[in-house]
C-alpha cells in the first residue's frame, strides 16, 4: 500500500520504473489477499506512462484484470474494470479474452 501512495511523485515514480519495479508489483497480483491485490492493481494504473505501457498492460496483466472483472468482491471487480477500461486498448482485451479460452489454469482470485 505505501508503494502505491509513494509512486505518485514523479520522483519516486521513475526510481521505481526505471529500478525494475514493475515485475514484481505484477507478482503481487496472485496474493491471496485482497488488499495487496488492490494496491497493486492502484500500484500498476498508477505506474503506467507511454514508455511503461507495454509492461504494465502485458497480457498476462490484461488476463489478471479480465479475471478480477468478475470477482465476487465488487471493490476488486470494479478496479479491475477501470484498468481493462482506462489503462488497455480494447485489442489488448480481446487477445486476453481469446487466450482465456485456451486455459483452464489462471491466477486464483484472492480471498478476504
Amino acid at each position: 500500500g505505501g508503494l502505491c501512495n509513494l509512486c505518485l511523485d514523479k520522483t519516486n515514480k521513475d526510481y521505481i520504473l526505471e529500478a525494475n519495479g514493475v515485475e514484481p508489483i505484477i507478482n503481487c497480483l496472485s496474493s491471496s489477499n485482497e488488499e495487496t491485490v488492490m494496491s497493486a492493481v492502484t500500484t500498476l494504473m498508477y505506474l503506467t506512462t507511454p514508455q511503461s505501457r507495454q509492461q504494465t498492460t502485458a497480457l498476462p496483466v490484461v488476463e489478471c484484470m479480465l479475471r478480477f472483472s468478475l470477482s465476487a468482491s465488487r471493490r476488486l471487480s470494479n478496479l479491475a474494470t477501470v484498468f481493462l477500461e482506462d489503462y488497455c486498448t480494447p485489442l489488448q482485451v480481446e487477445e486476453a479474452r481469446n487466450l482465456s479460452k485456451h486455459t483452464a489454469v489462471g491466477i486464483p482470485l484472492p480471498k478476504d
